[in-house]
């Protein structure tokens, strides 16, 4: 019964994650990690340090969402450029050019779905 409790808590910390104790920086290009995959949906975290960009770019049949959880940024959705800061939440449907600058001070850092997963 022991070892039953055991690996159910186990299998439960896979499904529970602190979303700042995945963050991180590279310096020659933004840092990004997988927090969860599946057939239907990907989880990660990306980190923009100041200055760095994740260039315009497009899922033809995915959806994408950005929800900013520090700092600040532009980003392109088509044509337009928007500001985002955190708590805001951030749409890219499916063939929508997108793409990400941080022009603030701090680190943004992002937590990124795409559905479907690539």
């Amino acid at each position: 019964m022991e070892e039953t409790a055991r690996i159910k808590r186990s299998l439960l910390m896979d499904l529970v994650k602190t979303l700042l104790e995945h963050t991180g920086a590279r310096a020659e290009k933004h840092y990004k990690t997988t927090l969860w995959r599946s057939d239907a949906l990907l989880l990660g975290v990306n980190c923009l340090e100041p200055g760095q960009v994740q260039k315009a770019h497009d899922h033809a049949d995915q959806d994408k969402f950005y929800y900013v959880v520090e700092g600040s940024g532009r980003f392109q959705l088509g044509d337009e450029q928007v500001s985002a800061a955190a708590g805001q939440v951030i749409w890219a449907p499916a063939g929508v050019v997108h793409g990400v600058t941080n022009d603030g001070d701090g680190r943004l850092t992002l937590l990124v779905g795409i559905a479907p997963a690539p």
